[in-house]
């Protein structure tokens, strides 16, 4: 099920998102004014953003008006490499994990299949037993349905042509119309939840993240009988969504 949290956070990941490729486009800098132009963005949101870039750094201000990426020194590939990845999410999975007393998880879609990229748990928030893999379990995830529900109408069709909706769980939902429906109510909120749908006993609640256009989810996962305050889970994983998707999306 949705969570009824709203399209704003999501939508300012997206706005982060294309200020970065603007940025990165200027090797010596471009002005508030500039990257507006070029990001589709309003001068104003601009002149927000910039600031929360460059506190995380991702950007340099040159003191002069102008910014630029802050030099990683690392090939352009580099980002794309297992080792690369890791080093860049892994504190800010760290910290989620922490501060939510849960094990996180980090998946991105790629040729096709929802894929695990990176787990954090730790003895006091072990991990879900993985007993089925994620690309025979998206539609049974809470990280898989959020991927699927950033798909649009055709990918979505395409992946689920290729996956049978096995029951895993007596609450898996197994008809396609009923995976459908969920997916499509309120679906600018931008958390989606399985309670045990996945493995019994577990609940798991994930936002999506973006690699640039490429599409994933974060998300954590926890005993059904715990008990959660909402809005701190809402803003813990929609704020390490935005981080997670700068560090995944900033030119290497």
């Amino acid at each position: 099920m949705a969570d009824q949290a709203g399209p704003e956070p999501v939508a300012a990941v997206r706005r982060a998102l294309r200020l970065l490729e603007a940025v990165g486009a200027h090797r010596s800098g471009a002005t508030v004014q500039q990257l507006a132009r070029e990001a589709g963005l309003p001068p104003v949101t601009v002149a927000e953003l910039l600031p929360g870039l460059a506190r995380d750094g991702f950007v340099t201000d040159l003191g002069d008006g102008a910014y630029v990426l802050v030099d990683t020194g690392t090939g352009s590939g580099a980002a794309r490499d297992g080792r690369e990845l890791h080093e860049r999410v892994r504190p800010v999975l760290t910290a989620l994990r922490n501060d939510l007393s849960a094990a996180v998880y980090l998946t991105l879609y790629e040729e096709g299949e929802i894929r695990v990229m990176e787990i954090v748990d730790s003895a006091r928030t072990p991990r879900v037993d993985l007993w089925v893999g994620f690309e025979d379990a998206g539609h049974a995830t809470a990280l898989g349905k959020s991927v699927l529900r950033e798909l649009d109408g055709e990918a979505r069709a395409e992946y689920l042509s290729r996956h049978t909706l096995t029951g895993l769980t007596p609450r898996t939902i197994t008809r396609r119309e009923e995976l459908l429906r969920q997916l499509d109510t309120s679906s600018a909120a931008p958390l989606v939840m399985d309670r045990e749908e996945y493995a019994r006993g577990t609940t798991c609640i994930a936002v999506p993240v973006y690699s640039g256009d490429q599409v994933g989810s974060l998300g954590i996962s926890f005993r059904s009988d715990r008990m959660y305050r909402s809005d701190r889970v809402r803003e813990g994983l929609l704020a390490s969504a935005i981080r997670v998707s700068r560090r995944l999306s900033l030119p290497g």
